[in-house]
């Protein structure tokens, strides 16, 4: 058999059933493959599943509040994401009259949607001969046919898509696409694959080789920088109900347009006494009779390129902060989209504090 057969075999007998793979519906294999994007396929059908509930189609996406898009993405991460779907949905619906596009070049001009998953829309919804090249391919082209170069690098890439195009069964794009990227997933899979049983090990230059544990090769890992936040939960005790401090992030930092509390960001560790001396605490609380009930442990929250070293500090305040914070009751902080971070800090401490 050749190379495409062969794949295409392992795939009718090992593929798993997942949920985008019963439709040719483009805009819901638009949200899959936004969602898989730095998203393990375990966590992704959850997330999959309950966006499509709630936005069935693109005019329902479209005429969202970008705050229900974001919540519902809460904890995936990467929230650009999100807010390019958002941005898309409407792009597709004025410019498109809901249509969504059907060739390459219109998918791939689309806002968030880079070459990959142009390629994979317009392969597995409309059937076009378009090969994707993401994690999963580029690990398998790496170690079968023996790139030895990093496979992060412009370069390589495009050696590998001319590659993936020169094997590709352009009859059955989408199901070839699917398949190669499954075998990448399940068998050529990062850690420890077994090759003994690999259908392809007798041409794999890694096998041949002994270089499966070495491909594919990567650049030197970017280095993090750690920042330091301090956040400081204002609580206001009005007619026996307690209210909350919240400001919506609106630079261009990370989690742009979630919530998170009022904020002081330092450049290393800092006491609170200390903390208390900066001008951004002076100019928050100024007229303000407050007293600092607790502080709580350090959290560590982790991004691809920083490291969130945060604590919070629990402050019982009277008076008014200045905008650009916003005082919500205590009550309805989970109708708000917030990081990550602040997720796992409401979950183990705002029930003891309402």
């Amino acid at each position: 058999m050749s190379f495409p057969e062969i794949i295409l075999e392992w795939y009718r007998l090992n593929k798993r059933d997942l949920p985008w793979r019963r439709t040719k519906d483009p805009y819901r294999i638009w949200v899959s493959e936004i969602i898989l994007q730095q998203t393990r396929i375990e966590l992704g059908i959850d997330y999959y599943l309950r966006f499509i509930r709630k936005f069935k189609n693109l005019a329902e996406l479209a005429k969202a509040d970008e705050e229900d898009v974001l919540k519902l993405w809460q904890g995936l991460g990467y929230y650009s994401r999100a807010r390019n779907m958002h941005a898309t949905a409407r792009e597709i619906v004025s410019r498109y009259h809901g249509q969504f596009p059907e060739t390459f070049d219109e998918i791939r001009k689309l806002k968030g949607i880079g070459e990959y998953t142009a390629c994979a829309i317009t392969s597995l919804a409309f059937n076009l001969p378009y090969p994707v090249v993401e994690g999963n391919v580029l690990r398998f082209f790496a170690r079968y046919f023996g790139f030895t170069d990093p496979v992060d690098t412009g370069k390589v890439k495009k050696e590998i898509y001319r590659k993936a195009l020169q094997y590709l069964d352009a009859n059955l794009p989408g199901t070839y696409n699917q398949a190669i990227m499954e075998f990448g997933a399940l068998q050529c899979r990062p850690g420890n694959p077994d090759c003994r049983i690999c259908p392809l090990n007798k041409g794999c230059y890694a096998f041949q080789t002994g270089n499966v544990d070495k491909l594919p090769a990567k650049s030197k890992v970017q280095k993090q920088r750690k920042r330091y936040f301090h956040y400081l939960v204002f609580i206001v005790h009005n007619n026996k109900r307690k209210h909350i401090y919240l400001r919506k992030r609106e630079s261009d930092d990370i989690w742009k347009n979630l919530y998170d509390f009022p904020l002081i960001e330092t450049n290393g560790p800092m006491a609170q006494d200390r903390l208390m001396l900066t001008n951004e605490w002076k100019q928050m609380v100024e007229g303000s009779k407050f007293h600092f009930r607790k502080r709580s442990d350090l959290y560590k929250h982790i991004l691809s390129h920083q490291i969130i070293l945060a604590r919070f500090y629990f402050i019982d305040i009277s008076g008014k902060l200045k905008s650009p914070f916003s005082l919500i009751p205590l009550k309805d902080i989970g109708k708000y989209p917030v990081p990550r971070l602040i997720e796992d800090f409401l979950t183990n401490n705002i029930s003891q504090n309402e």
